[in-house]
């Protein structure tokens, strides 16, 4: 293993290459501690320091930027409104015929739903920010019961003063985004997918230490345990595949003869990723979001539904969350699956090329079969999404701690994901250049 990575940085090529990557990577670090505009630095920080067991109705966003979102900098909105968009965009393929189009053309199709992801990108870079430009005046960013200074958070709220916070803002979405493109393109593995790796790790030391200080060693000792059995189970499933055997019948065509080999279509028990937990936990913080917008005057009650949603959907330690999360995950799990994989399609490209399942006739015997193999493994893979982003949740509230921990489920899966594919990604690099790899 030492060997093999001391070839890593004796190889120059792939030197250069994560290089980039962690330059980029120390720079989105940077800007996500960079104040925006017109900006009372010292009274963030005193209601960060005064909610640090609190995260409010933001904790994803938050956690996605790495903690700059409470801390209103430059990089506030973090890499969420790429990821958003991107996510938009391929849903849009099953809806939009033009789309499907573009994609099925190559690189120049590929590029025009690139170049649509980046304007969306931007739109709702100026959605957001206005959102949490109007929280942040509201006194509401950090929660109904915050002390008096996180209601001044704002040096000034004059509309130009408000404009230019916005531009700032969404400028700073469209520099994650160009620098998450950039590591894609001259760094090592997915931009975007490192980028939220670094914003997760960035606040793993601080929660293990809010941890310990409000519980003490008995519960960080069950939290590491927790993490380690999690991120064992996570490993050995995201490397869970079911493989069908696909046979090539031989074609001769001139003097070369083509097909006659054996493969396989690799079929991951996750195939999903972390998507449908990015879902699930987008559609469960609208409407606590629209709760947010309808808390009453001083002196009167809030209404019975805004009263209903602050107690049940809220909050990460109550049963009927817990419910409804696992529920909406496993949901989204079957939806984004069927929208990604499409056996008709997978089976006429076998059917062109001369393939087949042995003992499958090709054609529409063949797609019914990819449909019934792909129902049946997405089910344990749905469930095991559920478990992993729920089993947190239950164990941090059954021992008392924060549920708002950094590192709780959908965070594993991310890391462990990211992780794994960034390896292997190396891994080839390396075997280009040397028989061996970082990999055994």
């Amino acid at each position: 293993m030492i060997s093999a990575i001391v070839r890593i940085f004796r190889t120059p090529d792939l030197r250069r290459k994560i290089g980039f990557a962690l330059g980029m990577i120390a720079l989105f670090r940077l800007g996500s501690f960079i104040p925006g505009p017109y900006v009372d630095f010292g009274n963030v920080q005193a209601c960060l320091n005064a909610n640090q067991n609190t995260s409010g109705l933001y904790e994803l966003v938050n956690l996605f930027s790495g903690g700059a979102l409470l801390q209103l900098s430059i990089f506030a909105l973090g890499i969420m409104p790429y990821i958003t968009a991107s996510i938009i965009i391929q849903l849009l393929r099953v809806v939009i015929p033009h789309f499907e189009t573009l994609h099925k053309e190559g690189q120049a199709g590929q590029s025009k739903l690139t170049q649509y992801t980046r304007y969306l990108t931007i739109a709702l870079g100026v959605l957001q920010s206005t959102t949490l430009i109007t929280v942040a005046r509201s006194g509401a960013l950090f929660g109904t019961n915050s002390t008096p200074e996180c209601s001044q958070l704002l040096t000034n709220d004059s509309w130009y003063a408000i404009l230019l916070m916005v531009i700032t803002l969404t400028a700073g979405t469209g520099v994650i985004m160009w620098m998450a493109e950039l590591i894609t393109e001259k760094g090592i593995g997915n931009g975007m997918s490192l980028l939220i790796f670094t914003s997760i790790a960035a606040g793993f030391p601080r929660s293990l230490g809010n941890v310990y200080a409000a519980r003490g060693l008995n519960t960080l000792l069950i939290v590491l345990a927790l993490i380690i059995v999690v991120i064992i189970a996570v490993v050995f499933v995201e490397q869970s595949q079911r493989r069908i055997p696909v046979q090539y019948a031989k074609r001769v065509v001139g003097r070369r003869t083509y097909g006659g080999n054996n493969t396989y279509i690799p079929i991951k028990v996750n195939m999903a990723g972390v998507v449908p937990v990015i879902f699930a936990s987008s559609l469960l913080y609208l409407p606590a979001l629209i709760a947010q917008f309808n808390q009453p005057a001083a002196g009167e009650q809030p209404a019975g539904w805004v009263t209903w949603i602050t107690t049940y959907l809220t909050q990460g330690d109550h049963p009927a969350y817990m419910a409804l999360f696992f529920l909406l995950i496993v949901g989204f799990t079957y939806f984004y699956v069927a929208i990604t994989f499409n056996p008709v399609e997978v089976a006429d490209n076998m059917k062109t090329y001369g393939g087949f399942i042995p003992g499958i006739r090709a054609g529409r015997p063949t797609a019914e079969y990819l449909d019934y193999v792909l129902t049946r493994i997405t089910l344990p893979g749905s469930l095991y999404l559920g478990f992993v982003a729920i089993l947190p949740l239950i164990v941090l509230a059954l021992a008392g701690a924060n549920t708002d921990f950094a590192f709780g489920g959908t965070s594993i899966l991310i890391v462990v994901g990211v992780g794994l594919e960034t390896v292997k990604q190396i891994d080839s690099q390396l075997q280009q250049r040397h028989y061996e790899g970082l990999l055994r």
